[in-house]
């Protein structure tokens, strides 16, 4: 669980960075203190009325033994690039946040890792996990016993049945199902309404009912 000593710094200057000061502010006891992004994509100094700074020199003004970081990027390059951006403030040394909204169904003991968000209306049942760097968003359901990989995201109203082991960075799209027991490999996107009913195979971009493999990989897509 996140230290609500530290001050957080968000990683964005986006929508879903506005989305996560708001919640952080008005849901949580943390406070947050700024936002970073890459150098070359620096614009305005400020962002919800708070500093901005480039995060190749975060640490000079907001060093890590003082603040904590939450990184919510969306799905590009099948998560890949926020998990890029984890992995590169973990190696800073930040901690980070986790976000679990107040109004999740979430079970008690279920682990659910740093730098994640799970957002109001989302389930989470019991003997699920929920690895690091993960966003879940609202009204979905991770039934029980699910695993959910490392850099995830699971999109609004997504439905994953029991049993069903989801890989790391993989992507799903609004309203998608996973039926029980299927495993999704790792860095597959399933696009929104598709369901799947067998194991997929990694990299991959599946779309439909029953879900079916598109020809191009999932992590060459910028954005999802």
């Amino acid at each position: 669980m996140p230290d609500t000593a530290k001050p957080v710094v968000i990683f964005g200057q986006t929508d879903f960075a506005s989305l996560a000061w708001h919640v952080l502010t008005h849901d949580t006891p943390l406070t947050v203190a700024a936002f970073t992004v890459d150098g070359a994509y620096l614009g305005a100094d400020r962002f919800c009325g708070l500093p901005v700074t480039a995060f190749e020199t975060l640490q000079d003004r907001f060093p890590p033994e003082d603040f904590q970081m939450l990184v919510p990027l969306g799905g590009r390059g099948a998560n890949g690039f926020r998990r890029d951006r984890y992995l590169q403030a973990k190696a800073k040394g930040y901690e980070f946040a986790t976000y679990v909204s107040s109004q999740a169904l979430v079970a008690p003991g279920v682990p659910i890792g740093e730098n994640c968000m799970i957002f109001e209306g989302a389930a989470v049942q019991a003997m699920a996990s929920v690895g690091d760097n993960c966003i879940v968003r609202t009204l979905a359901n991770v039934s029980h016993h699910v695993s959910l990989g490392d850099h995830g995201f699971v999109a609004a109203s997504a439905v994953i049945g029991g049993g069903a082991r989801i890989g790391e960075r993989c992507f799903l799209g609004l309203g998608a199902v996973v039926r029980d027991g299927v495993t999704v490999a790792e860095r597959c996107l399933v696009g929104a309404g598709a369901v799947v009913t067998r194991d997929t195979e990694p990299n991959g971009v599946y779309t439909g009912v029953p879900a079916k493999r598109g020809p191009r990989p999932a992590d060459e897509l910028d954005n999802v």
